[in-house]
């Protein structure tokens, strides 16, 4: 009788205890947490790229329609394609093509062969533009500092690219409680360093905006 076997199969399904379960659940909290640290991450992408297009006039739709045009081919460079692949309404890539158009970004051509289709081409401003200001700054300095490292799990990549993104961006971490340089058990109480307050079990699962994250060589390094 192999009882090696059954041994492996009882612990795959769960009979010496909740081993399944719990590593399903482990998994899926892993999940959870990659997607919100790639969430932080896009997030604060997202703000400094508002930022930058804001400074000349623009928003960050314009730039993704202009980063479009500027990589696809001569059959997809259309105002139905654009409003396909940045999954927006024809409506709303009709008045970014116009705004785009009036700052001389991009030009409109009618097909040679089908006086119906237009074709939108960007201008050397356009081309200027795209090149300026994308990849983000910050972006590029945090991709050179994570490349020379190595971990063990993608949660690790990421949490360390957000790190090095936030103080690049010099923004806040906005992380954990418990998580932060401050927090502390004393007496079998949570304490917060920073106000020299209790906290209550739930806050320590919670973020705050005056989180500090604990020093880390690598990220704190210049």
């Amino acid at each position: 009788m192999d009882f090696g076997g059954s041994i492996a199969k009882s612990h795959e399904f769960g009979v010496f205890g909740c081993l399944a379960p719990a590593c399903v659940k482990i998994a899926v909290m892993q999940e959870l947490e990659t997607f919100k640290l790639i969430e932080r991450i896009s997030s604060l992408l997202r703000s400094e790229e508002r930022r930058k297009y804001a400074a000349i006039g623009l928003q960050p739709v314009h730039g993704q329609v202009l980063e479009y045009l500027a990589k696809c081919n001569k059959y997809s460079n259309t105002h139905a394609a654009v409003a396909e692949y940045l999954g927006l309404t024809k409506g709303t890539v009709s008045q970014t093509i116009q705004i785009l158009e009036r700052k001389h970004y991009l030009e409109k051509a009618t097909d040679s062969l089908d006086g119906r289709v237009v074709h939108l081409t960007l201008t050397e401003a356009g081309a200027r533009l795209i090149d300026e200001l994308k990849p983000l700054d910050i972006f590029k300095q945090a991709e050179t500092k994570v490349s020379r490292q190595e971990f063990d799990t993608i949660g690790q990549a990421l949490q360390t690219t957000l790190g090095v993104l936030q103080k690049v961006n010099h923004s806040k971490s906005f992380g954990l409680c418990r998580s932060c340089r401050y927090f502390s058990v004393e007496e079998n109480h949570y304490l917060c360093g920073l106000t020299e307050q209790p906290l209550d079990r739930e806050d320590t699962d919670k973020i705050c905006r005056d989180h500090a994250p604990e020093p880390t060589p690598f990220i704190d390094q210049e």
